[in-house]
């Protein structure tokens, strides 16, 4: 599948959104962190700003944005208007949370629980538009969801830590929790990438004509003289070499070093951990984007045996 620039952003972007404010109503509820005015307001902030800026970068996907709205109106039979419906309401807590903590100096406790109910339910929500889709192998497998939550969860930890160094606030666990869900993420990846190589896809020519009790199909001529919208949007194709390269950056920059990095983050004092802290998310959230962008650049939609792939 083409990977376009907006979805790309719009599902790291507002993952990473969710998995920050998830992780701050959860350290709130559990007692880790105290309810400080600055740190609120810098972590909401960006936690708040990301899930916007991903949400509007996903109407540059759109031909007609201005119509954006009418998506919402079909939340009982599509994951997008469920998504769309489940992120404005998720605002709803997720500001409230914001205000008690910022304004007032305290913690709502049902407005916490609220925000982290609507950025796990929005997250798989987003995973589920993919996952949906039964044309495309590469999505529709039980890795999608567990990879979508668990990435939004760990590049939100990431600039979580940085702002808890920055700060210089007592949360030392936090080097941990990254750490567990870089490795998490790796693994679920791993798992991901070897399925996707191994596991071959229910559509293939042979099932598409019916012919392969009689053997292998192939295609005798192409059907256009010239590549059109379908080869370009659902037939996007990326280099075997191009792709292990890429994969091995996730896995080393996206994950590796960005946990290295924390967990010396946490010994080390508040001006070091600061910056090593800082570069681990920049890494961190790099890889994610990566590991984004070959998420849809790997995936074929089964239109594809039309013009001559093996499988889809």
């Amino acid at each position: 599948m083409h990977p376009a620039v907006s979805i790309i952003f719009f599902t790291a972007a507002s993952g990473t959104g969710y998995g920050l404010l998830a992780l701050l109503a959860a350290g709130a509820l559990a007692g880790h962190l105290a309810a400080s005015p600055g740190f609120g307001l810098c972590a909401f902030g960006l936690g708040l700003g990301l899930v916007g800026a991903g949400l509007l970068s996903s109407l540059g996907h759109l031909g007609h944005p201005e119509r954006a709205w009418r998506a919402l109106t079909q939340w009982r039979s599509s994951w997008l208007s469920r998504e769309g419906v489940a992120a404005i309401a998720t605002f709803v807590p997720a500001l409230v949370f914001a205000g008690y903590w910022v304004l007032g100096g305290s913690i709502s406790a049902a407005a916490a629980v609220l925000t982290i109910v609507g950025a796990v339910v929005t997250t798989i929500c987003t995973a589920m538009i993919y996952a949906s889709l039964k044309p495309v192998h590469a999505w529709r497998n039980p890795w999608t969801v567990p990879i979508y939550l668990v990435l939004g969860f760990y590049a939100g930890a990431l600039w979580l830590a940085l702002l808890v160094f920055a700060f210089d606030l007592q949360m030392p666990g936090v080097s941990l929790l990254v750490a567990m869900l870089g490795l998490a993420g790796s693994a679920l990846k791993r798992g991901y990438w070897a399925f996707l190589d191994r596991g071959r896809a229910d559509s293939t020519p042979e099932t598409a004509t019916g012919l392969g009790t009689i053997g292998k199909v192939r295609m005798l001529d192409p059907p256009h003289t010239e590549s059109n919208y379908l080869q370009k949007e659902m037939g996007f194709r990326v280099a075997r070499k191009h792709s292990a390269r890429l994969r091995l950056l996730v896995l080393v920059a996206g994950f590796g070093v960005p946990i290295l990095l924390s967990l010396l983050a946490n010994v080390s004092g508040t001006g070091p951990a600061t910056f090593m802290s800082l570069l681990a998310a920049v890494l961190g959230s790099t890889g994610v984007v990566v590991e984004r962008w070959l998420f849809f650049a790997e995936a074929r939609h089964t239109v594809t045996l039309y013009y001559g792939a093996s499988h889809a």
